[in-house]
């Protein structure tokens, strides 16, 4: 009996050892893992839109022998060299335009220069916007305007001349 009952314990142990799982544990302190965050927000797009009805207008004036004509971004226009504005006549007034971008947002300006013709002659100018950089209301509009520098050679022949040039806005 005494060898039954060994039989069985010694069965009764090696059962228990089959039954029981050893769980793989890693040593404290080679391991650790904590939680990111991740966020993201978008802002409105920027917008320019030109008022409608402004223009970078130089004015009335004679050429002479050439110069320039220089028109202020607040719209003030003065002659160099041999052009003259014609009195009583002229009136030089800056281009304007309008931002509409996210609120309290930083945006830089640039402007590129031009030439306006009277489809035989042409007049080269430069441009100056009225800030190189702004900053949108909270309601995320701003305004600004656009002055430039008119090239007169003096060859010029009388009427009327138009062209073109670009703004650009930036968030910055």
């Amino acid at each position: 009996m005494i060898i039954k009952n060994r039989f069985m314990a010694a069965a009764l142990i090696a059962a228990s050892f089959a039954s029981t799982t050893v769980a793989a544990r890693a040593a404290s302190g080679t391991t650790a893992t904590a939680a990111g965050t991740a966020s993201a927000t978008i802002v409105a797009p920027i917008v320019l839109t030109h008022t409608t009805g402004s223009a970078l207008n130089f004015g009335k004036f004679t050429v002479g022998a050439g110069g320039t004509v220089v028109v202020t971004p607040a719209g003030a226009g003065s002659t160099t060299s041999d052009v003259g504005f014609v009195p009583g006549g002229s009136t030089t007034t800056a281009d304007q335009f309008t931002v509409t971008a996210d609120g309290n947002r930083n945006f830089g300006i640039t402007t590129t220069s031009g030439t306006i013709s009277n489809g035989t002659k042409t007049m080269s100018f430069t441009t100056v916007p009225s800030s190189a950089s702004l900053t949108s209301s909270s309601s995320g509009t701003a305004n600004f305007t656009v002055g430039g520098t008119l090239t007169v050679t003096g060859t010029e022949t009388p009427g009327s001349y138009t062209g073109t040039y670009n703004a650009t806005v930036q968030y910055q």
